[in-house]
């Protein structure tokens, strides 16, 4: 059973080997939301997420036989690399099941934190069911990411470090999976401070959670591809599910295009790197989806294993999101000078043209004329309507893309 008792337990158990994360203010989200804004930045644990405290302390529960025999997990992310990492640091062998479109980065990440890596089934649920046949056959003990009490309670050590931190905290959002994290944390902050309001942060891709409180039980979800991939969980744990329903407050979603912009905001003002899942609690902040005044808000980073490679697109999209980024198809006469007389009418508002490409024979162009597609950098709403509001008095036809 999760408890106060149980979570306590765990965090003294675990403390040593897990690093106390800082929760600090934001002067820059303070201002944006009219309430003061401190962040628990997770992301800075040794495997780049809040991970490794459910599998330390689950680790540090087994026998001297379940050493022996080793662990086994299914994850394509964080908790692979946090099982991976503690087990191997306390010389237990780990196999880590992956799906097989899993990032290479992942993979290796994993591999190099000691585990030895089987990469098997087209998603997560195939991986876990290969991990399950694979701890069967060989007598490990399975660690699952969220729906495992030492698990669970490991995770509620956040809960507990956030109020030794800011023991006058009003509120605290935080990212919803399976549910493992926020089963925790609020379990320990409600029993310890009943006055505080947990808000769980889902992606609108998957909402398993909300779904599973709507139905009164967890139940399974179609799969859909989301940037919060670390949290894209179809079905809502067992043992978290009533956990949510007795400690915590409210549960709400944001979408991509808002992680996006949360990862672009985190990355630009708080110099903080997250991935998908480790925004959305930040996402929930910025977009004012939880409805709070004057009150002292915690914020969970959970997580700052993003692919490089996703990286630029998701700025990009946080870009578009955030009006700075502006693509336009505009119609001209196909003559020399008339591409440098637009040009001139976009420098005039100082706007940066990044991109282009022309088409004499697409989009409906009229024989004689041409269209271009322009990618300009823009300081925000206010200036792409200056520019589109100038293109019109200038004559030129043209449309936004989106």
């Amino acid at each position: 059973m999760v408890t106060l008792k149980s979570i306590q337990a765990a965090t003294a158990r675990i403390r040593e080997s897990i690093y106390v994360s800082p929760f600090s203010r934001s002067e820059t989200f303070s201002k944006l939301t009219g309430n003061d804004i401190y962040f628990k930045l997770d992301n800075l644990q040794i495997t780049g997420a809040f991970k490794e405290r459910g599998a330390l302390n689950k680790i540090l529960l087994l026998s001297e036989a379940e050493r022996g025999r080793g662990v086994i997990a299914a994850s394509a992310g964080n908790h692979s690399q946090a099982v991976a990492y503690h087990s191997t640091k306390r010389g237990i062998s780990a196999e880590i099941c992956m799906p097989l479109n899993t990032p290479i980065v992942k993979v290796s990440a994993t591999r190099a934190f000691g585990a030895e890596v089987i990469l098997a089934g087209s998603n997560y649920d195939e991986s876990c069911q290969e991990a399950l046949r694979r701890c069967k056959e060989q007598g490990r003990t399975f660690v699952h990411p969220f729906d495992d009490a030492a698990v669970i309670s490991g995770q509620g050590s956040a809960g507990i470090e956030m109020l030794e931190q800011q023991p006058d905290i009003d509120v605290l959002v935080i990212p919803v999976g399976g549910g493992g994290l926020i089963a925790g944390v609020a379990c320990a902050v409600k029993e310890l401070k009943p006055s505080v309001k947990v808000i769980g942060v889902e992606t609108s891709k998957l909402p398993s959670m909300k779904a599973a409180i709507e139905h009164h039980g967890p139940v399974t979800l179609a799969g859909k591809a989301t940037i919060a991939d670390g949290i894209a969980v179809r079905r809502a744990g067992g043992i978290t599910y009533p956990l949510v329903c007795k400690y915590v407050d409210d549960i709400v979603t944001v979408d991509d295009e808002e992680i996006a912009n949360a990862i672009l905001l985190l990355l630009e003002k708080e110099k903080t790197l997250t991935e998908g899942a480790g925004a959305v609690a930040t996402a929930a902040v910025a977009q004012h989806k939880i409805h709070a005044k004057g009150k002292k808000i915690g914020v969970f980073v959970s997580g700052g294993n993003i692919d490089v490679s996703l990286l630029s697109r998701i700025i990009e999209r946080g870009l578009v999101k955030d009006g700075r980024l502006l693509r336009l198809r505009i119609h001209l006469p196909d003559h020399p000078g008339s591409l440098q007389r637009l040009a001139q009418v976009i420098a005039e508002h100082k706007a940066n043209i990044v991109e282009t490409m022309y088409d004499r024979s697409h989009y409906g162009v009229l024989l004689g004329d041409a269209v271009i597609d322009i990618t300009i950098e823009t300081r925000g709403p206010e200036h792409i309507a200056e520019i589109r509001a100038d293109l019109d008095a200038s004559g030129y036809s043209h449309e936004r893309i989106v």
